[in-house]
């Protein structure tokens, strides 16, 4: 699906309420009381995505949003065929998306924060129960460092907190490793990725390196310890220096040899695409349906060649693919091939 339309009318509202349908907190990242429309002077309305899905294990309807019940403190609840959802590793089993935003063009400049989480919408789409292991590591880490900052040195209940810690964090690396080497092997075949050149994925962490030489258990073991013999350090640095949430990642122009953040912003831009397309035939291979590709303005930043190339790719692809651009004309080529609508502030119009 194509969408062209001026800026301002809602085309990247309808790709996050679609992203919002998966694990996380969707494209922009924004809490649940941020997204409901505010009044001047008022406070978010409740808001509600919904989305039918048909796939190897049949139909599914996922819903998720707002009610009107604590104002701006209101929880983001989920459904699963009208009913709560257990998890949000149960609707990822079901559902899963992959975006490239204009804002996603400095991802090599920012900070790591970021390009984890690429990296784990990615795993999410492999590995439904990664997102269960991040919550869970999170959510330790989270009581570890509160403990740590009230002073409150109860080592029973720390002990507890940093094994949760450890296995967690372990699992959570363990997965980012398999997909970078699953993907890594499609991306230097280059058959997924067409004109886009070959890409490679780097991961910078000390438990993923720790893994390249010891077994699972051991890593845990290690990292138990870690954590353990650093809390004096970890309390007066206000949150843990090791865990799954200091992974970082990088991606390197295999015909360049050269890491991305040196490579330009059109070079970005290029090996993000072809990232985007081999994880597309990786998951469609793997699991028996591909992501939902979200590309907003994607198009806009290419060479013509790059365009061409691009459609060619997605149309090749196991993928339902949004497109938005503030032309239509760019979307051209896609006549025939892809539904195209017009964005207005009335919605949306067939072409």
């Amino acid at each position: 699906m194509a969408i062209a339309g001026p800026n301002g009318v809602g085309k990247t509202n309808l790709l996050e309420a679609i992203s919002l349908l998966g694990p996380g907190r969707g494209l922009r990242g924004a809490r649940a009381s941020e997204i409901g429309r505010r009044p001047p002077g008022g406070t978010a309305r409740p808001w509600v995505a919904w989305g039918a899905f048909d796939g190897p294990d049949g139909a599914a309807e996922i819903g998720t949003g707002t009610t009107a019940e604590g104002g701006d403190a209101q929880r983001r609840k989920y459904t699963l065929d009208g009913e709560p959802a257990k998890s949000q590793a149960e609707l990822a089993r079901r559902a899963g998306a992959v975006w490239l935003t204009p804002q996603m063009d400095r991802l090599f400049q920012d900070g790591a924060s970021g390009r984890r989480r690429f990296l784990d919408r990615l795993v999410w789409a492999l590995e439904p129960g990664h997102a269960r292991e991040v919550a869970a590591h999170d959510t330790a880490m989270s009581g570890r460092n509160r403990l740590l900052a009230e002073g409150r040195r109860d080592a029973a209940w720390l002990a507890a907190l940093e094994d949760a810690m450890a296995r967690h964090a372990v699992a959570a690396v363990a997965a980012r490793r398999a997909l970078a080497s699953r993907l890594n092997a499609l991306l230097a075949a280059g058959t997924a990725t067409g004109a886009f050149p070959a890409a490679r994925i780097e991961l910078v962490c000390p438990i993923a390196a720790a893994l390249e030489e010891a077994p699972a258990l051991a890593v845990e073991d290690r990292l138990r310890a870690d954590l353990a013999s650093g809390r004096g350090r970890d309390a007066a640095a206000g949150g843990a220096q090791q865990g799954a949430h200091r992974t970082d990642m990088t991606l390197v122009h295999l015909p360049k040899g050269q890491p991305a953040e040196l490579c330009s912003t059109g070079e970005q831009k290029a090996l993000l695409v072809s990232t985007v397309l081999a994880h597309a035939a990786l998951i469609g291979a793997a699991r028996g349906f591909a992501p939902l590709l979200l590309l907003d303005e994607v198009a806009a930043h290419l060479d013509q060649g790059r365009r061409e190339a691009l459609y060619a790719a997605l149309a090749g692809l196991p993928a339902q693919v949004f497109l938005t651009g503030t032309e239509p004309d760019i979307f051209a080529p896609l006549q025939g091939i892809a539904e195209t609508f017009r964005a207005t502030p009335e919605g949306l119009q067939g072409d």
